[in-house]
C-alpha cells in the first residue's frame, strides 16, 4: 500500500511565536470592533451579552488573543451577523505575506474611516430618518456635498 500525501496550502498566512498577532486575527477582530462601534455597543456591554470581560473583548478586536469557533458564533447571535460577516473583505494570502500590500492601503484607509465616531454617528442618524424619500433627498444632499464620491449600497 502506498500512502497519499495531500498537499496544504503555505503557511505563511500564520504567524509564528513573537511574530504578533496572526493578520487573519487582526481583521476579525477589527469587523468585530467595527460592528459592534456601528451598533452603539461599549466593550463592557457586549462582554456582558456573551460572558466575558471588556478585557477579553479588548484584545479580541487588537487580534492579540485568537477568537474561538463558538465564541465567534455567540458574537455573532449578539451581534445579528452571520460569522461570516468577520471574514469578509478578507485580504488574499498574498497580501496577508506582503508587508504593506499597495492596493489594499486605501481600503485600510476607508475601513479606518468607517470606524471613525463622527462617520459612526453620521450613519446612526442617517437610518433614524423613517420617510424613505427625506432619507433619500439626505442621501443625494450628502453626495452632491462630497463631490458625488460616495457609494450607497441598495437597502
Amino acid at each position: 500500500m502506498s500512502a497519499t500525501k495531500t498537499k496544504l496550502a503555505p503557511a505563511h498566512t500564520l504567524s509564528r511565536r513573537g511574530e504578533g498577532p496572526n493578520p487573519i486575527d487582526i481583521h476579525v477582530g477589527a469587523r468585530l470592533r467595527l460592528r459592534r462601534t456601528l451598533l452603539g455597543l461599549s466593550q463592557e456591554k457586549l462582554g456582558e451579552a456573551v460572558g466575558i470581560t471588556f478585557q477579553q473583548l479588548q484584545k479580541y478586536e487588537r487580534g492579540s488573543n485568537r477568537i474561538s469557533a463558538s465564541r465567534l458564533y455567540n458574537l455573532s447571535q449578539v451581534l445579528g451577523v452571520p460569522v461570516s460577516y468577520f471574514f469578509d473583505d478578507m485580504p488574499t494570502p498574498d497580501q496577508i505575506a506582503a508587508e504593506v500590500p499597495a492596493e489594499s492601503a486605501g481600503e485600510t484607509d476607508e475601513f479606518e474611516s468607517l470606524a471613525r465616531r463622527e462617520t459612526l454617528e453620521l450613519v446612526r442618524a442617517y437610518y433614524r430618518i423613517e420617510d424613505p424619500g427625506v432619507r433619500k433627498r439626505t442621501f443625494d444632499l450628502l453626495k452632491a456635498l462630497g463631490g458625488d464620491r460616495i457609494v450607497l449600497v441598495e437597502e
